[in-house]
């Protein structure tokens, strides 16, 4: 006899647009009753009309309202919200706030507070990789010392370039590559001096710097229960700035037999951490083989692809688990299908990448087999300026890569944003670029061909 499933009652989403009606949406589906906060600049968003309760927590900027951990934990409690979903950016990878909001009596739908430092200084997650015989980049194992005789020997051991890193880094911040010998202690210096400014903890760390790698993730759903599961990879190599603009899954001309060893060993590491929730485990690819990064402990704005290949919703299943449930999958139901694409859309100068806010005085969405659109748009909205320029996602499926990018093409010819300036010209240049539609570009490709044309 089946066990009767546990059900969140009122989830409080912490977050705005597109993920925040993706997550109100996935609570719908469920039964679940629905809290939207909002900032004083966001009234106009779509899921505020969608939700059970609304509750502004604060003016425009994001310190003041989707920073602020006092505002939130407080409209959890005059709303009755059982659960808080943190969605990405903003809090969601903030070990303070999701202990915060698991103490004041509310599910953080999400893994531990532990687990989320654990993972968030890539010192202690490269170690917690290297136990769980997850393959990493060749490097300091640890901080980098700061006696220099010590850091030059590890310098010449890793062998240069090599890449200093801030261990509390992320978005591309706190990065430095040296490629000789003679600039690394300025360099580590100055990473150091960053490294605390940005991100309050100065250590950093070294890597071997590859080249020409690749970045492939891996998709994993763990329950804290002693099930995980993965869900493929997925390539975001087009990247502009360390900012991912394109992803597929699955990644395309990946080694068989490297790619069946790396997902099961992130499936070992999510039972070894004890994660729990929805995450994804970074690599960098190079020459048939996988270099662990850096971990997020969170739902990813690619994620879409990997629903679009297995048919399993990402987000219901964090919802489950956050009740307490178990795995609804085991690996054994988990069938990667066709291919799929997203591209992620921001309101920007595709020429400038300036943000481009402002009223969408137009806005058709994209229709036709294997096309999905998650985004909060719609005709007369206003784009603020306060907040991150994306604005939507275009997916498309395909039982075939090429079908994927034909779909993705059509879509892209369809998709109307009257008003503001948008990064879709650019997409349109991608999905016929020769280089990329024969699979597998590196990490530089889009950059190497923007200050190329």
């Amino acid at each position: 006899m089946l066990k009767p499933q546990k059900k969140l009652e009122k989830v409080l989403i912490a977050n705005r647009g597109e993920i925040a009606l993706r997550i109100l949406r996935a609570c719908k589906e469920m039964g679940i009753k629905t809290v939207a906060v909002y900032s004083t600049a966001d009234k106009e968003l779509m899921h505020l009309g969608l939700a059970d309760e609304t509750v502004c927590i604060g003016p425009a900027p994001a310190n003041l309202s989707y920073l602020h951990i006092p505002a939130i934990i407080a409209a959890a409690e005059v709303t009755g919200a059982t659960a808080i979903h943190p969605g990405y950016g903003f809090l969601a990878e903030n070990a303070d706030f999701a202990e915060q909001v698991e103490k004041s009596g509310f599910a953080f739908i999400g893994p531990k507070a532990d687990t989320i430092r654990l993972m968030g200084d890539k010192v202690s997650a490269k170690h917690a990789m290297i136990a769980a015989g997850v393959p990493t980049v060749p490097g300091s194992d640890g901080p980098l010392p700061e006696d220099e005789e010590t850091a030059l020997r590890i310098g010449r051991e890793v062998g240069y370039p090599v890449i200093i890193k801030a261990a509390g880094g992320g978005g591309g911040r706190g990065m430095r590559v040296v490629h000789r010998e003679e600039d690394l202690i300025e360099a580590a210096k100055q990473t150091r001096e960053e490294a605390g400014a940005w991100f309050s903890n100065p250590m950093v760390y070294l890597e071997k710097y590859l080249t020409n790698p690749r970045h492939v993730e891996v998709q994993v759903i763990s329950d804290g229960q002693g099930n995980a599961i993965h869900l493929g990879d997925r390539d975001c190599s087009l990247q502009r700035r360390h900012q991912k603009v394109l992803e597929e899954a699955p990644a395309p001309g990946i080694d068989e037999t490297a790619r069946a060893e790396v997902l099961a060993r992130c499936v070992k590491a999510c039972v070894d951490i004890n994660y729990r929730g929805a995450g994804t485990f970074e690599f960098l690819y190079e020459n048939g083989r996988f270099y662990f990064i850096e971990m997020n402990t969170r739902v990813q704005v690619e994620h879409p692809v990997s629903e679009m290949v297995t048919g399993i919703d990402i987000v219901k299943e964090m919802l489950s688990i956050a009740a307490g449930n178990t795995l609804s999958f085991t690996q054994a139901d988990v069938n990667i299908h066709g291919h799929s694409l997203e591209c992620r859309i921001n309101a920007e100068d595709p020429a400038t990448f300036m943000p481009s806010p402002g009223m969408v005085k137009h806005f058709h969405a994209p229709g036709g087999n294997g096309v999905r659109v998650d985004s909060h748009l719609y005709s007369g909205y206003k784009v603020p300026s306060s907040y991150d320029s994306l604005i939507g996602k275009l997916i498309t499926w395909g039982s075939t890569r090429d079908e994927a990018m034909a779909r993705m093409r059509n879509a892209l010819d369809e998709i109307v944003v009257d008003g503001i300036k948008t990064n879709i010209p650019l997409h349109r240049d991608l999905v016929n670029d020769e280089g990329f539609c024969k699979g597998g570009v590196n990490i530089h490709y889009l950059e190497h061909k923007l200050a190329n044309q």
